[in-house]
């Protein structure tokens, strides 16, 4: 990975050390979810206080990057997030760097789907059809 702050937020998600995952941020950081607005956010304490509770509620929780692409600024990665007890997430995470502390997230995360749910676009590819 071209940037380290990257590696070193997913091991400290993955060792639980919440003092080493919120050092990764600025703290002018911003979180967008482009999809969910209301879940968006400001500051590095507000990254404390949600990882806080993340850790509680899933003490066993483990992080996982299985592609990515970099630009001069950006790290788009397909992220997995294995939450025991509670279904998985995926999806992609934008995350821009600033000399070695991430300034801005936009995630594009859902949880995956433990059994088939209807398609919300009926009609196009991969939705079922009905005769």
């Amino acid at each position: 990975m071209k940037f380290p702050v990257v590696k070193r937020l997913i091991e400290a998600i993955n060792a639980h050390d919440l003092e080493s995952l919120t050092a990764t941020f600025a703290h002018d950081f911003s979180s967008t979810w482009p999809t969910h607005p209301a879940r968006s956010f400001a500051g590095s304490e507000e990254v404390r206080k949600n990882w806080e509770f993340i850790l509680a509620q899933f003490p066993d929780i483990q992080v996982s990057v299985t592609g990515y692409v970099e630009s001069a600024d950006e790290f788009w990665g397909e992220f997995h997030y294995l939450r025991p007890g509670a279904f998985d997430m995926r999806g992609v995470i934008i995350v821009k760097v600033r000399a070695d502390e991430i300034v801005q997230s936009r995630f594009y995360m859902e949880e995956v789907d433990e059994t088939s749910v209807p398609h919300p676009m009926p009609g196009v590819a991969g939705a079922p059809t009905t005769n």
